[in-house]
């Protein structure tokens, strides 16, 4: 009698709910029955909200940024690797003081905007305004410090393969400065400056 009631113990077990301890047989097989399976679909319902339609807009939009300038990154590490010198001979030294503080003047941006948003949900309007207009001011100095760098780097869109890639990629992340992606573009801004003024030797 004893090994039976051992071995009929897993298919036994207590009902939650049930004040008075009392057991109710699960299929010998193991399979939980239908309430079981309900329960535990709310549960994963429960779990997993709805992503609302802007939101996942935006993470696609970023997703597919990211993987464009990924590309980029991608095919000048490939040249950069197959070159015999990096840069190349004719191509002045790039110089690391106005791209330091175009990365300063970047990230007090993301700074700003996010007091901007903090401030707004707080509902201290006219501090949201104050920040919102610190990161638009930010925002127009990059522009203007990074044009300046460009008339003093010494060469051009067509001077060859490095010159191209370093207006290209850096363009690129001045449009998203002027639309005003926040975050990506630092995101971006660091990799380009650890990439064309950190890891190119001087």
């Amino acid at each position: 009698m004893d090994d039976v009631l051992a071995a009929a113990g897993p298919q036994l077990r207590r009902a939650p709910d049930d004040p008075l301890g009392s057991s109710r047989v699960r299929p010998a097989d193991g399979r939980a029955g239908a309430d079981d399976m309900s329960d535990v679909t709310t549960q994963r319902e429960r779990a997993m909200p709805e992503m609302s339609g802007p939101v996942l807009g935006m993470v696609v939009f970023v997703a597919s940024e990211a993987m464009f300038f990924a590309a980029f990154f991608g095919g000048y590490f490939t040249i950069r690797a197959n070159a015999p010198v990096w840069p190349p001979p004719d191509v002045p030294h790039l110089k690391i003081d106005i791209a330091s503080i175009l990365t300063v003047v970047l990230v007090l941006s993301s700074v700003a905007v996010q007091l901007s948003l903090r401030a707004t949900r707080d509902g201290r309007r006219r501090q949201a305004l104050w920040w919102l207009g610190a990161t638009i001011g930010l925002g127009v100095v990059f522009l203007g410090l990074q044009l300046y760098d460009y008339s003093q780097l010494g060469f051009g869109l067509k001077d060859g393969v490095f010159g191209t890639l370093f207006y290209v990629m850096t363009g690129i992340h001045m449009a998203h400065v002027v639309g005003g992606v926040a975050f990506f573009v630092d995101v971006v801004w660091l990799c380009l400056f650890t990439t064309f003024y950190l890891l190119t030797p001087r």
